[in-house]
């Protein structure tokens, strides 16, 4: 006999801004720390998440998703778990390159990529690769929940991509159809009768109840 789904939900929190960041450099697998501002995008995000009364924290342990998960500790009392398997894509000779820079080098790979094709950028993870290790760290936790219960997980723009393609179940060459996070900025997602629905994506602010929809 099959059950109704319990009403969880998972809130994909992306780190807060680093100097690579503002600077457009790939980061990847490189541990940078969190700006000034960064710390304070991720205390204003904290207050903000903490009204959706989180049961779980699990973060990237990279230093950038650690510190900005340790905001959201602060204000719920929550303990945070710490997991590789949630780090950004590793990229190779990609990382610490600038936009522009990875462009000019690797022209051919980089829209090979952006068409959608698997691509070891840097010669480094596949996209897919990236959701093998990722989503089911998320989905372990997920079923750590009480009914009804929030997950957060910090972690990094390229892995929520991935993580929220495979949980929805979008063809991986569509994932990139996903658009980016800002930072300290979250998605949502949440059971349905189907599985795992996007609710929310790259917002700052508490999700709002859909009226008149085929919820």
């Amino acid at each position: 006999m099959s059950t109704a789904p319990s009403g969880r939900r998972v809130v994909l929190w992306r780190h807060g801004q680093t100097a690579w960041n503002l600077e457009r450099r790939f980061q990847g697998t490189t541990d940078i720390a969190l700006t000034a501002e960064g710390v304070a995008q991720a205390r204003r995000a904290a207050v903000i998440l903490a009204r959706l009364r989180p049961d779980a924290i699990i973060s990237s342990d990279l230093c950038r998703t650690a510190d900005t998960a340790a905001e959201l500790a602060a204000v719920t009392g929550l303990p945070v778990s710490h997991d590789k398997a949630l780090r950004e894509t590793y990229a190779g000779v990609w990382q610490g390159l600038t936009h522009e820079e990875i462009i000019e080098r690797h022209g051919e790979q980089y829209a090979a990529w952006k068409r959608g094709e698997p691509v070891r950028r840097g010669g480094g993870e596949l996209e897919t690769e990236v959701a093998d290790r990722a989503a089911p760290t998320v989905e372990e936790a997920v079923a750590d929940l009480p009914e009804g219960g929030t997950l957060v997980v910090v972690s990094h723009g390229g892995t929520i991509r991935t993580t929220i393609g495979r949980m929805i179940g979008l063809a991986p060459h569509s994932w990139e159809a996903l658009g980016g996070l800002a930072n300290c900025s979250w998605s949502v997602l949440g059971e349905n009768t189907r599985g795992w629905r996007l609710l929310e994506h790259n917002a700052g602010s508490l999700p709002e109840p859909v009226i008149g929809d085929d919820t």
